[in-house]
């Protein structure tokens, strides 16, 4: 690698100036719950509300405006999983130019439907994002289509950088900044641009999932590219990992107290915040990257965030199996203010005595104090007391 593949300060500059009037300035927002849970300021910056849901229509923009007019007449090609994929079909559309997306074959739907919705040719191809980018490369050799990569482009990493150089301009004081990592385009291009504008601050990249399956689809990449790896190597102060169970903690924190939706890797830098794996002082700000949560995902995240701040209790018991009894249990259920939402009453099939019957509630609660005392309510009335939640 030579210092000409990296983008400078001008580059980055030159590629704002081509976003002027297409990608959002998007907004910063501070959080009273995540300063008091943290012990630091903390600020929010949204790109889950730039166009297309993600950061990503950074880059596709820069690089399309970087297109000469046979670029341009020839069209693009992407490999994504899912947020790249839909910059670029925005952004080809805008600019009246033909694109085609290859996309893994577990790709979210929602992005994926978002993809062809913005006028893209999209195809699901392979099980990783890698054999997604392995066809794409291939058709771009048949086609003679310019490959727009999610990371490992000059002008895609430049187009990045331009959150960097609002988050300078929006917090100055930033003492810390968290990044999602995957390919490493976005870290790269915002630790470019702080390292030139605010050269003492703490850039600190977040990972999830480097070696199985991650809820942070966006960042579910083996490693960052050569040229970003190289960058993130040398501009870095620290890398972190995030585990699922923290992302889904940092997901339901922001949307019930934020009133921000992410997806899972939007979640990582907050993630990261509140295990305390960011190092430094000061304020920090985390990079919100997307906010295209699939459905499904989403349904599943609150479930068990939810479950996992005490807001859901599944409790298995026994009954006499007589009639009266389960009107007795869900009297007792009432009184102690549990909100009961489902019930399952089994008779037969089950490893239970032939003068009982099993129920399972499942209820919504406040805390983890109100499961403790419906569970102890509930062994002080005799109940055996399972808790499956």
């Amino acid at each position: 690698m030579t210092t000409r593949t990296i983008p400078t300060p001008t580059d980055i500059e030159q590629a704002r100036r081509r976003l002027a009037d297409i990608a959002r300035l998007t907004p910063v927002y501070s959080s009273e719950t995540l300063s008091r849970l943290t012990g630091r300021a903390v600020h929010l910056k949204a790109e889950n509300l730039q166009r297309t849901g993600s950061f990503k229509v950074r880059g596709a923009v820069s690089k399309i405006g970087t297109l000469s007019a046979a670029e341009r007449a020839a069209g693009v090609v992407a490999a994504s999983a899912g947020n790249h994929g839909q910059a670029v079909g925005w952004a080809a559309r805008e600019s009246g130019i033909a694109a085609r997306i290859y996309v893994p074959q577990d790709a979210p739907m929602s992005k994926v439907e978002a993809c062809r919705h913005y006028g893209a040719e999209t195809l699901m191809t392979g099980a990783r994002f890698e054999d997604a980018l392995a066809a794409a490369l291939a058709y771009v050799d048949e086609s003679g289509a310019t490959f727009v990569h999610p990371y490992e482009d000059p002008a895609v990493i430049a187009g990045q950088g331009s959150i960097g150089v609002e988050i300078a301009e929006q917090v100055p004081d930033a003492g810390v900044v968290l990044v999602p990592v995957g390919g490493g385009g976005l870290a790269s291009g915002i630790a470019l641009a702080l390292r030139a504008l605010r050269p003492q601050v703490r850039i600190v990249g977040v990972e999830a999932g480097r070696e199985g399956y991650t809820i942070a689809d966006g960042i579910a990449v083996k490693r960052p590219g050569e040229l970003t790896g190289a960058i993130l190597d040398d501009l870095l102060d620290d890398v972190v990992d995030v585990t699922d169970e923290e992302i889904c903690e940092a997901i339901v924190l922001l949307l019930e107290r934020a009133k921000l939706l992410v997806e899972g890797a939007g979640a990582v830098g907050v993630a990261a915040l509140l295990a305390g794996k960011a190092g430094g002082s000061g304020p920090a700000v985390c990079v919100m990257s997307g906010g295209n949560i699939d459905p499904t995902v989403l349904i599943s995240v609150m479930r068990y965030g939810l479950t996992a701040a005490g807001r859901y209790l599944v409790v298995r018991t026994h009954l006499p199996d007589r009639p009266g009894e389960l009107m007795k249990l869900l009297s007792l259920v009432a009184d102690e203010r549990g909100n009961l939402i489902s019930i399952e009453h089994h008779r037969e099939g089950m490893d239970v005595p032939v003068t009982a019957t099993e129920v399972e509630l499942t209820m919504i609660t406040r805390d983890e104090t109100h499961c403790q005392a419906l569970l102890g309510a509930m062994a002080g009335q005799g109940y055996s007391v399972e808790r499956l939640s």
